[in-house]
């Protein structure tokens, strides 16, 4: 498989260092890519204890862009489980519905204990998410056991090692409950409930050192602030019954101005008639 790819590219070098250290099983999850493509995975967890999920051994698959680990991979249930939609990519922070919640130092193994930690969780309409009923999920746990993948050919029983009670185990188990806990469940729709409050409008402070006179201009000025005439980012419309009285009396000034030089001329221009006569 190395001969396929460019050994130089940060995402191959990458994608093969996590193979190598998922190579082996564990009693929790294994994860692999297939054998003709680096950038698809198919992985098998184990359903956490003391759940709905108890007993259940699930399979899917991790799809990584080009650009990995800089973009989040996509993951896909393959066997029913009751909480994530089957064939479908599931909507979490560390898959590619949210971009930009994913971390690079994330990597496949945060993404299956991330898978694992989020089972007990309510699904509250995310993408991909269902909320079947416990007795549903318990059954279809009993009922994984017997899944195969035709894509890789892996059969459920063989895939993981027997589930053993020592501290690795639950080292895995509280792993995958604190990933549950750190990694926010991203909703398809935003949730309103976290939605942030409006802060209240705090009034202006009094200046008691101002005279009557000054106060009485605030309020004038404040009154035109919020008066519906004024619109953002325009300046105030003037007053037409003011503007129109003022240009009236220009108006008329000029009119009296241009008559009383036409009166001078006119009797400047009598009195030198007489003279000449």
């Amino acid at each position: 498989m190395e001969t396929r790819y460019n050994l130089k590219s940060p995402a191959v070098k990458r994608l093969m260092k996590e193979a190598a250290e998922l190579k082996d099983p564990t009693d929790h999850y294994h994860a692999q890519p297939l054998e003709d493509n680096l950038f698809e995975w198919h992985f098998t967890v184990r359903g956490p204890p003391d759940s709905d999920f108890d007993g259940g051994v699930y399979h899917g698959r991790i799809v990584l862009p080009p650009e990995y680990p800089m973009k989040p991979p996509s993951i896909i249930l393959l066997t029913a489980n009751g909480r994530f939609e089957v064939g479908k990519k599931i909507c979490l922070s560390i898959s590619g519905h949210h971009p930009e919640t994913w971390q690079p130092s994330w990597s496949i193994r945060t993404a299956l204990l991330a898978i694992i930690g989020f089972m007990p969780t309510k699904g509250e309409g995310a993408i991909g998410s269902l909320d079947y009923t416990p007795e549903e999920r318990r059954a279809l746990a009993k009922k994984s056991q017997d899944f195969c993948c035709e894509g890789c050919g892996s059969a459920m029983k063989d895939v993981l090692l027997p589930l053993k009670s020592g501290s690795d185990s639950s080292q895995a188990d509280q792993e995958a409950k604190e990933l549950a806990r750190q990694i926010s469940f991203k909703y398809g729709t935003q949730n309103p409930s976290v939605a942030p409050l409006p802060q209240p409008t705090q009034p202006a402070p009094k200046n008691t050192s101002m005279s009557p006179r000054q106060r009485r201009a605030q309020q004038q000025s404040q009154r035109r602030s919020t008066s519906p005439d004024v619109t953002q980012g325009q300046p105030p419309r003037a007053n037409h019954t003011e503007h129109g009285g003022s240009a009236m009396l220009i108006v008329i000034l000029t009119l009296a101005l241009a008559a009383l030089i036409f009166r001078r001329i006119y009797l400047a221009n009598e009195y030198i008639f007489d003279f000449e006569l």
